[in-house]
């Protein structure tokens, strides 16, 4: 049974994604300094990470975590650090890795990296209980509508994400000096280290 409310929800759901945030800011610099290819696999981490939230979030888990202060917090600065580190890594290596930016560690890597920052984002969680619930029908089945609409949401910031990286993906082309590629790099990690501060203070309050 589809939602009714899932036309609304979607539109939410687009300009909610719309609005720049951390995985906006680290699958642009993916995609600018390695490629689209390591930049889409990222996308399928985030994707992946996205649907395991909401899926935890029908079934009750996500609500446990905003309920629990010290929980909410772990997860939170957890986050933050792996958002820093990844910023310090793109910015240590200041250029391509080894050459071969295709190679299929590194489309691994991109997709583990997608993974474990959504895994580590508790603001996602807060997403599928605070907002995704509005849009349900009491009257009808929650468990098959959230999943329904876990699934809306999970293709809208898919869609977006590819987008995203699309159009940075065509700034890895003109990088092929390894001088412009070093500079591009360090200012989108520079870029990532402020967006992972500014989501440390956006969420202080949560889960309180």
């Amino acid at each position: 049974m589809i939602p009714t409310g899932l036309p609304a929800f979607v539109l939410a759901s687009t300009l909610i994604e719309l609005t720049p945030g951390p995985n906006m800011a680290w699958l642009a610099m993916v995609a600018a300094t390695e490629g689209r290819r390591p930049g889409l696999a990222a996308v399928g981490g985030v994707a992946l990470g996205l649907g395991v939230i909401g899926v935890a979030a029908a079934f009750g888990l996500a609500a446990i975590i905003a309920a629990t202060p010290a929980l909410y917090q772990a997860l939170r600065w957890a986050g933050v650090l792996y958002l820093l580190w990844l910023a310090w890594d793109g910015w240590r290596d200041g250029g391509a890795e080894d050459g071969n930016t295709h190679a299929g560690i590194t489309l691994r890597r991109a997709f583990r990296r997608g993974l474990v920052t959504n895994l580590l984002n508790p603001k996602a969680a807060l997403f599928y209980i605070a907002v995704l619930p509005g849009f349900t029908d009491p009257g009808a089945s929650v468990l098959v509508e959230t999943l329904i609409l876990t699934a809306a949401y999970v293709a809208v910031a898919t869609a977006i994400h590819a987008g995203i990286v699309a159009l940075a993906g065509s700034a890895h082309a003109l990088l092929d000096d390894p001088v412009k590629s070093r500079i591009v790099r360090r200012v989108l990690s520079a870029a990532l280290a402020l967006v992972a501060l500014w989501f440390a203070w956006s969420s202080r309050t949560g889960g309180a």
